[in-house]
């Protein structure tokens, strides 16, 4: 008798893949564009772009196949003027559409650690405490 190493599915195997994705990023821009406080950030923005790039890397965030050749974080998001009360109220926005979706807590709170990992490379530098 052989045995196989089984690998655990990754988060994004486990929420269904490219279509969860997908539809979970479709979802979320809707309650941004919809955020009275946030939809200046994406006017005159390409939407179906900016959603595909969402979706790319939320599939890397969730441990689905690395396809994102688009800008860093940083690069894309400095000259924004991000304030870390909007880069939170975003980041409330994914967690809150993914709930919706019946992601589980697990994921959820995977996504919550990214999203703390990252706030530095996204909101601009002068709207960072202490710097």
């Amino acid at each position: 008798m052989t045995v196989t190493e089984q690998t655990s599915p990754s988060h994004y195997e486990r929420i269904g893949g490219a279509a969860s994705v997908k539809t979970a990023v479709d979802l979320f821009y809707d309650r941004v564009l919809a955020d009275p406080e946030l939809a200046g950030y994406f006017s005159g923005v390409d939407m179906a772009r900016q959603r595909r790039h969402l979706a790319l890397m939320l599939t890397v965030v969730l441990g689905g196949p690395n396809e994102y050749a688009g800008r860093g974080l940083a690069e894309a998001h400095q000259p924004l003027g991000i304030t870390v009360a909007h880069y939170q109220r975003v980041g409330a926005h994914l967690v809150d559409t993914l709930t919706q979706l019946g992601v589980p807590a697990d994921v959820l709170d995977h996504v919550g650690v990214v999203l703390a990992q990252v706030q530095d490379q996204v909101v601009a530098a002068g709207n960072r405490p202490g710097v």
